[in-house]
């Protein structure tokens, strides 16, 4: 019996050294030169948290379509926390200058009265003034010069146009001017509706400098004709008086496109383009390069059918995503030609173009996306290298909140641009080309069988011991 214990740590031993899930529990290495490219990106070192618009060489060579292989490492090999962001529409805002016709006009309201006044207005049949008068002209009580009412036709052009502000000029040899002014609104010169009341203003000091107040601003709304009133001041026919419309712009993001050149296909009236499984094709098109040509095609990927004898040999069958006539024409001295056709973004290795004619020459093709941005912190030891490269790669990026948390949509969007380097290529990597992943595959497989054979092994050890120890105990 004294050597029974020893028996049991030599059975515990040889149990865990020959357990499958002691070895998988065993990390894979997760270093920059454990993948095959790289791009070296420089930051001005002022802000935490960075931004970068994947450059076109991230798609062309990594190896997985949800840019798994992707990471992010400092100048000591260190990782850092980065968050893929999928493109999204960016709002510009800018603004539009509208035209303004005036026309001046006597009225017998009192001086800082709002009533509203009997005018004439004399219209072409679009709508636009001609002239504007007061019905009866007033015996007292009207400014000098015979306006105190000042008529704006905003033009045909406003009825799609919201205005939320008015900008004044005075007129040749005014240089100063002080008034409180009214403005109302209509769009068919009978209702008016006040939108706005402002200050103008036009100071001069000894050296002739200027500071103006010329610039009356409201909520935004859409009208065809407004009037202005004076509170206080003297009223004055303006030089000229211009409406701001403003314009919010969405802005798509910008699209990336590459064009592949044609190889035989498998099959006639077949041509192949290889292509990167990591690339999200979102639009294709073809370049018929000077040829005339109406050419109907399939666009589509081979698939390969395992033999149903279980043999070695298998079978392709080509399989359509979508389908398009292309063609490129010239007529009477003008060309005519098909754009790109929208599908649901697709990842595929190599793209098949199947054509209906035979004898047509062979297209290039041409597919285009949207690169996604990586927002990454960037609290290591620059400068920071982006690598990219290996098929068998888990997952390394993180949620937004865990890299940039806090941070607003519009924040995110103006975060400081990284300049990714030239690409770099490490022969330490894994060899890459064709069926680079299918031997990455057979290699996972072989180590799982492996890893089977040693538990099966360790089964058989165990048992062969459990043996020993019962006879020994008997």
């Amino acid at each position: 019996m004294s050597n029974i214990p020893k028996a049991s740590l030599y059975l515990a031993a040889l149990a865990a050294a020959s357990s499958p899930l002691a070895l998988a529990e065993a990390p894979p290495s997760d270093l920059p030169g454990d993948y095959r490219h790289a791009l070296p990106l420089t930051v001005s070192g002022k802000e935490s948290v960075v931004q970068l618009r994947l450059p076109k060489d991230v798609y062309l060579h990594a190896r997985t379509a949800d840019l798994r292989d992707l990471r992010l490492f400092d100048a000591q090999g260190n990782k850092l926390a980065f968050s893929l962001q999928e493109p999204v529409p960016r709002a510009e805002r800018s603004r539009r200058d509208l035209p303004v016709r005036l026309f001046g006009v006597q009225t017998a309201r009192p001086a800082g009265s709002l009533a509203d006044t009997d005018i004439e207005v004399q219209r072409s049949g679009d709508g636009t003034v001609l002239s504007v008068s007061a019905r009866t002209r007033p015996v007292t009580g009207a400014a000098d010069g015979g306006m105190d009412t000042l008529v704006l036709d905003l033009g045909a052009s406003a009825a799609a146009a919201t205005i939320d502000a008015l900008r004044f000029t005075l007129p040749a040899g005014v240089s100063r001017y002080n008034a409180r002014v009214v403005l109302e609104v209509s769009d068919d010169l009978k209702h008016w509706d006040t939108a706005g009341e402002t200050d103008l203003s036009w100071l001069v000091n000894e050296r002739n400098e200027t500071l103006a107040s010329d610039r009356m601003d409201f909520e935004a709304r859409a009208f065809r004709y407004a009037r202005l009133s004076w509170r206080q001041g003297k009223p004055l026919q303006f030089a000229g008086i211009t409406a701001e419309s403003p314009l919010n712009t969405a802005l798509a993001p910008q699209v990336e496109r590459l064009l592949i050149q044609p190889k035989p296909g498998r099959f006639a009236n077949d041509h192949v383009y290889p292509a990167s499984v990591a690339i999200p094709v979102q639009r294709i098109g073809v370049d018929l390069g000077e040829q005339n040509v109406v050419m109907p095609a399939q666009l589509g990927h081979y698939v390969e059918l395992p033999d149903r004898e279980g043999g070695k040999t298998s079978t392709w069958h080509f399989e359509p995503l979508a389908a398009a006539t292309f063609y490129q024409l010239t007529q009477r001295g003008k060309r005519r030609a098909s754009g790109d056709i929208g599908i649901t973004p697709a990842h595929q290795a190599e793209w098949v173009l199947r054509t209906e004619n035979a004898g047509a020459a062979a297209p290039a093709l041409r597919l285009a996306w949207t690169p996604s941005t990586v927002v990454f912190l960037a609290n290591g030891k620059p400068p920071y290298r982006l690598a990219f490269g290996r098929a068998d790669a888990k997952p390394g990026a993180s949620s937004l909140a865990q890299v940039a948390p806090g941070f607003t949509p519009a924040e995110i969007a103006v975060l400081e641009s990284a300049v990714a380097g030239p690409l770099q290529t490490s022969q330490a990597a894994v060899t890459e080309g064709p069926g680079a992943a299918d031997k990455a595959a057979d290699a996972a497989r072989m180590r799982m069988f492996a890893l089977w054979g040693a538990l099966l092994a360790g089964v058989g050890v165990l048992s062969f011991m459990a043996w020993r120890l019962i006879k020994q105990m008997k």
